[in-house]
Order: structure tokens, then sequence, then C-alpha cells
């Protein structure tokens, strides 16, 4: 990858986890009711055929990583756990109100925050409390995230026994600087530990995150990260971009001076090294940011047409309707956006005034389902392709928007799709950014997103 592509694509743009992005969204047009009707819909159009997604927000940590953009609340209190589930759980049965009848549960993942700040006989008792109320699909798919700094035997035997044969944990670096400077200080002895307990109950897929572009990071930094998660081989792999937006996350993301950030010429190196790294080792990369082995479903999806993606990032399959429960969850219709309080306090109110707890989002159009689902085709599949149906007006702007990235090599351009080039996945988001119509036509006159490279 040549600097001078760097400098040319590296502007700031959304990692497309939505369309629209949440900046974008039209609250003028969004109420709670149309978001409930929306939510009916969905389900009774989709639950029976492929059933539903839960996504569970468990916002609690014992201390606050400094690299972290993710809703959190810093505490040791463990008091907090409890009246937390019971408004989770309150929270369950005012959806459960509106479906009218058991819905069936096809994936469900743990975020946060970290999940295993709660206690393994907490998580059972919300986990039983969610599925005493809805069938379970077959082949479900049950994920969650653990640190591995706290995550126990037990959380792992419990979730297991529970039906979770998924665990993602957070290993960002091993570079003791760069530990230091994030604050989050955790020895590859954690990491193996987890890891081995993770296989030895049986979990069938193991995923570790990793990091590039954090502070104090060099390639000799990143290499020996790489191969020390080599020796353990997990079964996938989130490699991705620190993304640096201090001016949202306020005093978390200014632990350390912008200066010992790599430029963005470093970061690319990082990105491109770590890659080639990768794939000699066995890996494949899969949509963006995500290496597997060929043996993962992941991988396998990504054969098969089936991989999307959604506000937990890359899956192995799909659901329509995916409700987002906790604080600052976010959920998704197909037909709509809506997003949890962001605050605790201000979650647990609105659960206990018997309402569900949105307080923004967005209902999209005929125009935004269009534009959704070829964002989606090109960060799943790296290419779209449209006719009278899925054309739009803009569509020439788009395309005349990517005749410098065709020249650069970045995408192949027919009479009716793009292909998004092996050199171009890179730029995957750019490519995306094109086709964001709600972005083009309100430019954001402040910085709003992270860095594409």
């Amino acid at each position: 990858m040549n600097n001078s592509l760097i400098d040319k694509y590296n502007i700031p743009g959304p990692r497309y986890t939505s369309y629209p992005t949440v900046p974008f969204w039209d609250e003028s047009s969004f109420t709670a009711e149309l978001w409930q009707q929306s939510v009916i819909r969905s389900f009774n159009e989709s639950n029976d055929a492929e059933g539903i997604s839960i996504y569970i927000h468990l916002p609690f940590c014992e201390q606050l990583c400094t690299f972290c953009a993710c809703h959190k609340r810093i505490t040791k209190q463990h008091s907090v756990e409890t009246p937390y589930l019971e408004s989770v759980l309150k929270e369950w049965d005012l959806y459960l109100k509106l479906f009218g009848k058991k819905p069936k549960i096809k994936e469900l993942h743990l975020g946060g925050g970290t999940p295993t700040f709660f206690s393994p006989a907490n998580l059972k008792t919300l986990l039983e409390g969610i599925f005493a109320k809805a069938d379970i699909a077959e082949n479900p798919e049950f994920s969650f995230e653990g640190h591995p700094n706290n995550t126990t035997r037990e959380h792992l035997q419990t979730l297991y026994d529970l039906g979770f044969r998924r665990c993602s944990f957070g290993v960002q670096d091993y570079d003791p600087q760069v530990q230091k400077a994030i604050n989050r200080i955790q020895p590859f002895e954690n990491v193996e530990r987890v890891t081995n307990w993770a296989r030895e109950i049986g979990y069938k897929g193991v995923s570790h995150d990793l990091v590039f572009g954090l502070p104090f990071h060099t390639w000799e930094k990143q290499e020996y990260t790489i191969r020390k998660t080599l020796e353990l081989k997990p079964d996938r792999l989130a490699f991705y971009s620190y993304a640096h937006v201090p001016w949202i996350k306020g005093v978390g993301q200014r632990g350390f001076d912008e200066n010992d950030l790599p430029s963005g010429e470093e970061k690319r190196k990082l990105y491109e090294n770590g890659k080639k790294l990768l794939e000699e080792l066995g890996y494949i990369e899969v949509g963006m940011d995500h290496f597997s082995l060929e043996h993962d479903d992941l991988y396998q999806s990504m054969v098969s047409g089936d991989i999307h993606r959604n506000f937990m990032g890359y899956s192995s399959s799909k659901t329509q309707l995916m409700i987002g429960l906790g604080m600052s969850a976010i959920s998704d219709s197909w037909y709509a956006f809506a997003q949890n309080e962001k605050t605790v306090e201000g979650y647990q109110k609105r659960v206990e005034e018997g309402k569900i707890p949105v307080f923004h989002g967005h209902i999209l159009n005929g125009e935004d389902l269009v534009i959704r689902k070829h964002i989606l085709n090109l960060m799943c599949r790296l290419e779209t392709s449209w006719d009278l149906q899925t054309s739009f007006p803009e569509l020439e702007n788009a395309l005349d928007a990517l005749k410098e990235m065709e020249a650069d090599g970045l995408v192949a351009i027919s009479e009716n799709s793009i292909r998004i080039t092996d050199k171009g996945r890179a730029f995957t988001r750019n490519v995306a950014m094109t086709f964001d119509l709600r972005m083009m036509r309100n430019k954001p006159e402040t910085r709003i997103f992270s860095m594409t490279i």
C-alpha cells in the first residue's frame, strides 16, 4: 500500500454497523410508538421462520481502559449487579407484551462493559429469566465477551451449561508499555488460562480481539503480540484499528498524549504487516477487520454468502429483528433503529415507569432500505449490484465518486455492479461512504468519526 493512497483516503468515516449511521438518524420522525409498531411488524414477519437476536449490554467495569469508546460505568461495588439485572428482565417483559407470543431466540450476545464483572450466579439468574419465557431455535448462536483477568472457570462452565458455545476475549496488545498507556494490564498467562479452560469445557469458538494503532505501537511490538496470540490459535480474530474519538468520549480517551499515537502511514503498515503475518499463519480475512481459520463459522458464512453485519459486528447468521436490552443498547427491527437511555439511572427509571427505555432512534424510509442493502453488501461481500428496484436517484453521483478509486485499482465498476478489489479492501469504509446519501446531503461541520485508515 503506497503512501499516496493512504494520504488520499485517510479521512474521517463511519464503521457502518448500521445505515443510516447514528449521527444521521432523523430524530424528528422517531417516536417510541412508531418504534414499537416496527418491532411488532418485524416480529410477525420473521419470528416463526428465523427467530430473533438479543444483545444484552452489561456496562460495569472495575477500571477504565483508556482506549475504550464503549458506554460503561466504572465501579468496584458489585452490589449494582442485582438491581441492574432486575431492570433488564423487566425490560424483556415489556417486549414480550409487544410480541404477544413466545419469541424464538436464535442469537444472544452478552457485551459491555465487562459481562464477566457479574458473578456466574447472577448471569445464570438473568439468562434463565430470559429463556423461561422464550423458545430456543435449533442450533442457536450464544456468545459473550470476557475479560481475561476476571473470567473464571465457573463463568465459562455456567454459560456453557446455558447453551453458550462462543466466547471472545479482549487482548488488545501484550506489550507492557502499550498496556500501561491504555490502562489494560493483563499478562499472556491470563489469556492462555481462559482460552485453555474454554476449550477444555467444550466451546467451539474462541475469539481474541487485537487492536492496532494504539499509543506507542510499533511493528516490533505488534508482531510480538500476533505471534504470542498464535501460540493459542484462536478460531477467529478481530484485528481492528483503534478509533481515537476523544471529542465524543471525553477524558476516557485522553490517558496519553496524541503524539504517542502512530501516524496514518505507520498505522497502515501495522495493518498491512499484521494482515500478511496472519495470512502466513493460516488466517483468512473475512469482511473488514476480521480473520478466521478455515473451519470457523465466520469464514464458512462468507463462503456461503450468509455473513451479516450489525451493531454487534460481523456474525455468521442474521435475524431480521434484534432486541437490545440494557443501558445504551441499540435495537434493530430492520425498519427502524432505537437506542436505550445511556445512563444506568436513566435506563432504570424508564423501565420502572413501565416504558420501553428508548430515547432516540430512526425510522427507515424506502430509500434508506435500498441504501442499507448496498452498504451491507459492500461491508459483508465486498460487492453490490442494482436493478430498477435497487437503484436510486444519486447512483450516478456515487459512481462518479468511485471513478478515482477505480483508477487507483481499489474497485472494479461494471454496468450494474461494483466490486472492491483485494487492493481496495483496506478502503472498504471509503467505498461505502460514496453510497451514504444521508452523509452526502448533510456533511458534518465538525469531526464526528474516526479516521478510515
